[in-house]
């Protein structure tokens, strides 16, 4: 085979254990030269170990990895390779030194991978500009916000151009504008230096940015290929319905499907092509109720994945909300907010962290504070729970001030951490009985109680088994029970899914619905996935400590919608250029994903006829143009870019 056809990268039944635990389990995978390819699943999928292996930092059980035709079967055979790649390892800024600056921390990277000094000069001008850190060089490095703590990693690994650029989780806990950011600086490197790139991500919505891609759960490779050939390995559609009564609906719907998911308002239910026609058979499933807006789209990444690994058998459990014990409860009214903040600030020193931030919760709502870490939210949920004092501002939390009722505060409501607040070397009951303590639960009520979130999490049959030998989905939603097990009306969760698969998030998220609907319990969610905001009833979008965007996540769609106008995607022949064509010609806000170019249009045929016209003037054939919905990620980026065009324009 020429070595211009040959994959960049070749494995070949590769296995990777950590003593008792098989990381990989005997993957095979090919990685076109001149390719974006990504590695998508969660954390524990493998990604992270077959990525290292392909960098030639660690070594594996069995199996083969070639890398540009180079058998890794040895530490010399990893250094001869090493100067043709760059690897970035997983975590904001691990790669780098803290207390360096950024043109400093670029240096370095440059004598390390010997960049002679008249290369490094024009490489490094065009990197900063590239990444607009041009005009921060002289910063330190710990200094830096996550987004941009990335684009100086990714500049460090390209200052020598590698062949090759392996990108463990990349955009991780980065704002949305900074991921949109990253991916265009990396769709121009492939376009323009002809280099290949192996992408891990989490998240799923970030699909469409690759050329190729493979699905991996727990070591195995589910599935691999062309985007567009993924989303067609289980043919369907996807149809969202508003009704009432939602609960009834979702009971019904579950008997008939697999994939039925409360999203907000709406419910969305993945229909199989063998089903029949997707809106035909919801409205025949629904009949008698109050159904309202109906709408069919085609599927998404997710929707394969997990039909994947329900035909491996790892289907979705659903599971009935258990009915809570009898015992004390704590009642509020029903009529008054739970939470409200008001103009909340807090300062650390000279650095605001949360700005002017106002909003409410109300009763059996599911209220989401979104935003990339460091926008704030973590320090909004301990200024309302009392951890806190603000700077400014005020707040009720069950009807008690948080700045004087810290401790009743701290009784009427439940808790979850981003690490979920477990002890790891307790058991199951060991843990329940421990939280019940702690929230003063009568010892009558404790057996209960106990019985109920066991039932609650899935747990049966293991009660006695050490939490820190569950996995990650059963321990979160342990975590969830032991924050219930004084029945507050109001629950926090911060951060509750990060790390865990799609399959435990749409569980996990299940449950949340269900105590919102059934046991009217408030809760107030913190997360920076954006697409988890489809999931609450209003959300609050944060960024650098302020509060963007406040509504329904329908509201705020219609909104962008109406100030920026619709998404249209393209699909054309050679995309990168089109790009080009198309911000030349007026379109600023074009972007590439993966092979395919989106738009924003006011005037939709106005826009496809203008587009058609300037590609064709180019050169280049336009094979189709549709419409697509709105995400919640476009939702954040318009706004925020909206902002800081209006604050430039005020400078």
């Amino acid at each position: 085979m020429d070595m211009d056809e040959a994959p960049v990268v070749r494995i070949r039944g590769l296995v990777k254990n950590y003593k008792e635990v098989h990381a990989v389990r005997g993957i095979d995978l090919d990685v076109p030269r001149g390719s974006l390819f990504g590695l998508i699943g969660s954390d524990g999928a493998g990604k992270s170990s077959t990525m290292k292996t392909v960098a030639g930092v660690m070594s594996y059980e069995a199996g083969a990895v070639e890398v540009f035709g180079e058998h890794l079967d040895s530490e010399a055979a990893a250094e001869r390779i090493k100067l043709r790649l760059g690897f970035m390892p997983q975590g904001l800024g691990q790669n780098l030194y803290p207390d360096l600056s950024i043109e400093e921390n670029i240096d370095f990277f440059a004598r390390l991978r010997l960049v002679k000094p008249g290369d490094l000069a024009e490489r490094k001008e065009k990197l900063l500009r590239m990444t607009r850190l041009d005009k921060f060089r002289d910063r330190a490095m710990k200094n830096l916000s996550g987004g941009m703590k990335q684009k100086l990693g990714l500049v460090c690994t390209l200052i020598h151009e590698p062949e090759l650029i392996i990108l463990d989780e990349p955009t991780t806990g980065v704002d949305p504008v900074s991921r949109r950011d990253f991916w265009a600086i990396l769709a121009e490197l492939l376009a323009e230096k002809g280099i290949s790139a192996l992408v891990s991500t989490a998240y799923m919505d970030e699909a469409s940015r690759f050329h190729h891609a493979a699905l991996m759960h727990h070591g195995r490779i589910l599935a691999h290929g062309e985007i567009e050939e993924l989303i067609h390995l289980r043919p369907g559609a996807v149809v969202s319905v508003a009704v009432q009564p939602q609960l009834e609906a979702l009971n019904r719907l579950r008997t008939q499907f697999d994939q039925v998911m409360a999203l907000g308002s709406f419910l969305r239910i993945f229909v199989p092509k063998d089903a029949g026609d997707g809106q035909q058979v919801v409205e025949n499933v629904l009949s008698g109720l109050d159904v309202g807006e109906i709408q069919t789209d085609t599927p998404e990444l997710e929707d394969i994945y997990v039909s994947l690994l329900e035909l491996n058998g790892e289907g979705q459990a659903v599971r009935e909300l258990p009915a809570p014990p009898e015992g004390t409860v704590i009642h509020l009214d029903p009529d008054k907010p739970v939470i409200e903040a008001t103009n909340l600030v807090r300062d650390f020193g000279a650095f605001r962290a949360v700005d002017h931030v106002s909003f409410d919760v109300r009763p059996g709502e599911i209220f989401g504070l979104l935003g990339a870490n460091g926008a704030g939210k973590t320090t909004v949920i301990k200024m309302l729970t009392g951890i806190l004092r603000p700077s400014e501002g005020a707040g009720s939390v069950a009807g008690a001030d948080m700045r004087h009722s810290g401790a009743v505060i701290k009784k009427r409501i439940g808790y979850m951490s981003q690490a979920f607040s477990l002890y790891q070397d307790l058991t199951v009951v060991e843990n329940i009985r421990l939280y019940a303590g702690i929230y003063a639960v009568p010892p009558r009520e404790i057996e209960p109680r106990l019985r109920w979130i066991v039932d609650l999490a899935g747990l049966e049959g293991m009660e006695d088994v050490l939490t820190g030998s569950l996995p990650m989905g059963l321990r979160q939603r342990l975590a969830l029970g032991c924050a219930l097990v004084h029945r507050p009306p109001i629950l926090f969760l911060d951060e509750p899914t990060s790390g865990v698969d799609p399959m435990g998030r749409r569980e996990f998220w299940d449950v949340l619905f269900r105590l919102s609907r059934q046991e009217e319990v408030g809760l107030l969610v913190t997360t920076h996935y954006m697409v988890e905001a489809e999931y609450c009833d209003r959300i609050a979008l944060m960024h650098a400590g302020k509060v963007v965007a406040y509504d329904s996540p329908a509201g705020l769609k219609t909104d962008v919608e109406r100030r920026f106008g619709q998404l249209l995607e393209i699909r054309c022949e050679r995309p990168y250029h089109a790009q080009n064509v198309l911000r030349e010609g007026g379109f600023e806000d074009a972007t590439l994903h993966g092979r395919r170019l989106q738009v924003l249009a006011t005037d939709p045929d106005a826009v496809k006829r203008q587009v058609r016209t300037l590609l064709e003037e180019a050169g280049i054939a336009v094979q189709d143009t549709r419409r697509l919905p709105l995400t919640m990620e476009n939702v954040f980026v318009q706004n925020v870019l909206d902002l800081e065009h209006k604050a430039g324009k005020a400078a």
